[in-house]
C-alpha cells in the first residue's frame, strides 16, 4: 500500500524532535500535517494518553498491538512493538501479540486483555457483560476506564493510519526479538 496523501513539510521542531524519539519522522504525522489542527490535536491527545499510569503499561502496549494486528495497521504495530522494547517491556511476550491465541506466554489476565482489545475492535463491537465485569474484577475501575479509553484511541490511530495508506516504518527491526507474524487461524472474529 503506499500512502494515499503525500508527505506534508513539518515544522523542524517537530521532525527534530521525532528524530530524537524515534529516530525518524513519523509518516503518520507528516501525512496530518495537511491539516496541522487535526495533526496537533492527535500529537497532544496521544502525548496526554502516554501519561496515564492507572492500567499497567504491558497490558495497554499488548492491546495496542492486538488492536493494529487486527486492524491490519502496520505501523501501529510496528512502531508499538518498537516502545515496548524501549519501555523496558517483555519482548518475549510483546513478540508473540500477533499471534496470541497460538502462544503459551500470556497470563490469563493478558488473554482477557488481548481478547477484550479485539472484541472492541470488532464491527460492530463484541464486548460482553461477563467479559467486562471480568477485567474489572481484577484491574479496578480507574485501570479499567483508562483500559478501555486507551483502546478507543489506539482504534482511531490504526484506523486513521490505515485510510491514509501508512505501513510499517521498520521500527522493529531495532528490536533483538522478531516479531511474530498472525497466523490464519487467529479465531479473530470476522469484522463487517
Amino acid at each position: 500500500m503506499a500512502l494515499r496523501v503525500p508527505r506534508a513539510e513539518l515544522p523542524t521542531e517537530l521532525s527534530e524532535n521525532m528524530i530524537k524519539e524515534l529516530g525518524a519522522v513519523a509518516e503518520p504525522v507528516e501525512v496530518g500535517w495537511h491539516s496541522p489542527e487535526v495533526a496537533t490535536s492527535n500529537l497532544e491527545f496521544g502525548s496526554k494518553v502516554a501519561t496515564w499510569d492507572a492500567a499497567d503499561a504491558s497490558l495497554k502496549s499488548f492491546a495496542h498491538m492486538a488492536v493494529a494486528t487486527q486492524v491490519g495497521c502496520g505501523w501501529c504495530l510496528d512502531v508499538g512493538y518498537f516502545q515496548a522494547q524501549n519501555a523496558n517491556l517483555d519482548l518475549a511476550k510483546a513478540s508473540q501479540v500477533p499471534r496470541w491465541r497460538e502462544s503459551e506466554v500470556f497470563t490469563p489476565l493478558e488473554r482477557d486483555v488481548l481478547e477484550y482489545a479485539e472484541a472492541m475492535t470488532n464491527t460492530p463491537p463484541t464486548v460482553t457483560d461477563e467479559q467486562y465485569a471480568g477485567l474489572l474484577d481484577r484491574l479496578g475501575p480507574a485501570a479499567m476506564v483508562e483500559l478501555t479509553a486507551y483502546i478507543a484511541f489506539v482504534n482511531m490511530a490504526t484506523r486513521n493510519n490505515n485510510a491514509n495508506g501508512v505501513t510499517s516504518q521498520g521500527f522493529s527491526d531495532a528490536c533483538e526479538t522478531p516479531l511474530a507474524t498472525r497466523s490464519e487461524n487467529s479465531g479473530v472474529a470476522s469484522t463487517a
